[in-house]
């Protein structure tokens, strides 16, 4: 499993974790299941892919942060419609929406949002490393249960 770190499956997949929570087209579960399938260790697995995607997040809630919007839409280039989906979100259900960071198309925005809305960071990172957390517990779970 040499994919990105030749010799380190557990550091490609913190690597793909990490570009996968922010707004590069990638995705990590692929990776995750199939390492799980491997024989690799359910709990390492799951803690590598939640510290990875949840450090990739807190690099979009610190361009949120510091960058404000204008760098929000032109570094992270997400698009209007994401952008005005995810301030709906967050205006409507605050910090709480960030337990969902982890969905497609709206995770990053939301991340970027609660940086521009100046969530206290302490508050972002329980918030998202819950949600993240969450997402591949269930999905390590699903993976060996339907494995057997």
């Amino acid at each position: 499993m040499d994919l990105i770190i030749p010799g380190s499956a557990y550091g490609s997949l913190f690597v793909i974790s990490f570009l996968a929570s922010t707004v590069l087209p990638v995705g990590s579960e692929w990776l995750l299941v199939a390492l799980l399938l491997k024989g690799y260790s359910l709990p390492l697995t799951v803690t590598v892919a939640t510290a990875g995607n949840t450090l990739g997040a807190c690099t979009t809630y610190a361009l949120g942060l510091w960058g404000g919007q204008v760098l929000v839409t032109r570094l992270l280039k997400i698009n209007p419609e994401s952008l005005e989906r995810a301030r709906r979100v967050y205006a409507r259900h605050g910090a709480w929406s960030l337990l969902f960071s982890w969905v497609p198309i709206l995770g990053d925005p939301l991340c970027a949002f609660s940086g521009l809305f100046r969530t206290p960071w302490w508050l972002f990172l329980v918030l998202v490393l819950s949600g993240k957390l969450a997402r591949y517990l269930v999905l390590a779970w699903t993976t060996v249960a339907v494995d057997g």
